[in-house]
């Protein structure tokens, strides 16, 4: 099933609760605007008890450009992979979790499963966070969430937040022989990008540092810059996007804030010369961090579940802090690695699908225990 962010999720989402239902699990369906794609929050077990969520998301990145040896949306197995987009990130987690959903349900668990499949991860977890919004009607907060993105089976206990922000420079359009009579949109752009790129060095020379990470301190990164019509007529207009991956516990608020300084001073002499210039932010997704220490309740129980106290962080962003935020205690561990993810014959080993069924029956036992 083709879940490209671009389109719809709801074939997925249909056929997973129609599987879960068939199990008597309990569904809930959240929707986008448009109600073409849904995130799914489905439970096994009783209800009144805080139990553990199953976190992943339906959708994937597009494949256009890549140069794929085999169909990406049909699954392919060679030499103990199997090939697909998003078979690392991550349809192999959700699959093994319906896999084992039948296993679920026959055991008499004395506290619930959630699966919660979420949409539009992959464009800055949007999806999830009507799915989290939600969650206030359930009868008792969940325990523990698990997300599945590919570690390798290894317990994440950190990431990076993320903030990505458009910006728009509006000038004042002329005859470049004149320059002087007109605000240059694509100098402006880059005398930011310019200073982005200082901040990055300044961070990387001087953190904060967090050796647990790679890189170890907040990165800056612009991806995309456009603007001007011709060589020989002044930009009116430029926009570039940039982003910050910031450790959990760096305010990246505080370099957003210097950002819009730099604005603020180019501001005047733009003025001076055309009223109806101009800096424009718009902050289009803000994601944020995960930190958890080794002491805390939440990691130590994932480690009974994966049977190892190896901890680690990465810099990739997921839904995990947004339900931290949320006040749900939250963890990374799924199979497959990100090295995988996003490229063309993506993969992930089935080895690496057989320890996220043990994992996953580790989790059973331990709900059956309680």
């Amino acid at each position: 099933m083709d879940s490209t962010s671009s389109k719809s999720n709801l074939q997925i989402i249909e056929a997973v609760a129609d599987d879960l239902a068939a199990l008597g699990a309990q569904i809930r369906l959240t929707y986008d605007d448009d109600r073409r794609k849904a995130n799914l929050f489905a439970t096994i077990g009783p209800d009144d008890r805080p139990g553990i969520v199953l976190s992943g998301h339906t959708d994937v990145v597009p494949v256009t450009g890549q140069d794929w040896s085999s169909d990406p949306f049909r699954l392919n197995e060679r030499d103990g992979r199997l090939y697909g987009r998003g078979s690392a990130d991550m349809k192999g987690f959700i699959a093994a979790c319906l896999a084992l959903a039948p296993e679920f349900a026959a055991r008499r668990l004395a506290v619930p499963v959630h699966f919660a499949f979420s949409y539009d991860e992959e464009i800055g977890c949007v999806g999830v966070r009507r799915l989290i919004a939600d969650l206030v009607h359930l009868p008792v907060r969940p325990r523990l969430c698990i997300v599945g993105e590919p570690t390798q089976m290894k317990t994440i206990i950190g990431h990076k937040g993320k903030k990505s922000v458009r910006c728009a420079v509006h000038g004042h359009e002329c005859h470049s022989a004149l320059n002087h009579r007109g605000v240059n949109a694509v100098e402006i752009a880059a005398e930011m990008v310019t200073r982005l790129r200082a901040m990055q060095r300044r961070l990387r020379e001087h953190g904060p540092f967090d050796p647990g990470y790679d890189p170890p301190y907040t990165t800056v990164h612009t991806g995309m810059m456009t603007g001007g019509t011709a060589l020989n007529i002044v930009p009116k207009d430029c926009t570039f996007e940039f982003e910050f991956r910031n450790l959990p516990d760096h305010d990246v608020e505080t370099l957003m804030a210097e950002v819009r300084g730099w604005a603020q001073d180019m501001i005047p002499e733009m003025l001076a010369v055309s009223e109806a210039s101009g800096v424009m932010f718009e902050e289009w997704n803000t994601t944020p961090g995960l930190g958890l220490t080794p002491d805390d309740d939440a990691v130590r129980l994932a480690s009974v579940l994966s049977g190892s106290n190896d901890c680690a962080k990465v810099s990739f962003t997921t839904e995990a802090g947004l339900f931290q935020r949320a006040e749900i205690p939250a963890v990374v561990c799924g199979p497959g690695n990100i090295l995988q993810a996003h490229k063309p014959d993506e993969y992930i080993e089935i080895e690496q699908l057989i320890q996220c069924e043990a994992f996953l029956r580790r989790v059973m036992d331990w709900m059956t225990e309680r």
